[in-house]
């Protein structure tokens, strides 16, 4: 089982940049496909970005496709989620999840089995 914790989030204004990170334990994330998602009040959780096992193949959200990078370091155990060029829509508490799935395809929410407990962005216009 792995536990996973997110840091990062903040205030920030419009057009500028958050790098969230995602530090696992409990077990290695070589052995996962890992994603990011975000939520906010009332509404859904969503698909951000997911990268597989490697880090050789990612996936994107069209709404932060060209703004927002998904990267992991194995070694530390580590994945990020580098956003520039926030909006104000992209205010929510973002959440990392692990998938068994090595290929790092998984965009749906009930494809993950450890999430963690999240980190709020908020963008001000």
């Amino acid at each position: 089982q792995v536990q996973l914790v997110e840091s990062g989030g903040g205030l920030v204004q419009a057009g500028g940049s958050l790098r969230l990170s995602c530090q696992a334990s409990g077990d290695t994330i070589s052995n996962y496909g890992m994603g990011w998602f975000r939520q906010t009040p009332g509404k859904e959780r969503d698909f951000v970005a997911t990268i597989n096992w490697s880090g050789g193949a990612h996936f994107y959200a069209d709404s932060v496709k060209g703004r927002f990078t998904i990267s992991r370091d194995n070694a530390e155990n580590t994945v990020w989620l580098q956003m520039n060029g926030l909006k104000p829509e992209d205010t929510a508490i973002y959440y990392c999840a692990a998938n068994k799935d090595y290929s790092g395809t998984a965009k749906q929410v009930g494809r993950y089995d450890y999430w963690g407990r999240g980190t709020q962005v908020t963008v001000s216009s």
